[in-house]
């Protein structure tokens, strides 16, 4: 089973736990976050949670103890110490990620990437939100980067779903047209 299947396992237990002790579920997101920054920058605590030598008790006694230092919620200490009872810490940072997918799926969010062949004023870049929340009836966060070959115009990814704008795009569309006839 792939990291990534097995953090969507955890994920939606997780999730679903949350969801029926009425936690923050936001708190939560943050929390995962946290942890998995952490993980990251302390290479020291990743080798012991995954050398051999180390016994279920002992990461589940570092997972508690974590916990209690970053002040995490419930559930996420819970989820910790299974994680690290079963030798599965190294599933953090991407149940970080699929936790975060659920967590806006839930609340109707969705991400989209938009390249610019110039960099966007504050309000196109609030007029292209508006614009991709009507066309996709959910709310929009968007994360923009730049590229200047695109000539002019926008592209925006959704999942799967591209809407290209740009100029570049539409002279390909042109020349294509025009050797045709």
């Amino acid at each position: 089973m792939s990291l990534r299947t097995s953090a969507n396992r955890y994920a939606k237990a997780l999730f679903d736990v949350a969801l029926e002790e009425k936690a923050d579920l936001a708190q939560i997101d943050r929390d995962l976050q946290a942890v998995a920054a952490m993980l990251k920058g302390s290479p020291d605590v990743q080798l012991n949670l995954s050398r051999g030598s180390v016994t279920d008790v002992q990461r589940q006694s570092l997972m508690e103890a974590i916990s209690k230092a970053m002040s995490l919620t419930a559930p996420v200490t819970k989820m910790l110490v299974l994680l690290a009872k079963s030798g599965k810490v190294n599933l953090v940072p991407e149940l970080d990620a699929a936790y975060r997918e659920r967590l806006m799926s839930y609340q109707n969010i969705v991400r989209a990437d938009v390249t610019s062949a110039a960099p966007l004023s504050p309000e196109k870049t609030k007029a292209l939100a508006d614009s991709l929340s009507k066309v996709t009836g959910k709310t929009v966060e968007l994360s923009v980067s730049v590229d200047p070959e695109l000539l002019g115009g926008v592209v925006a990814r959704i999942g799967s779903t591209v809407y290209d704008g740009s100029v570049k795009t539409q002279l390909t569309k042109m020349r294509k047209e025009l050797v045709k006839q």
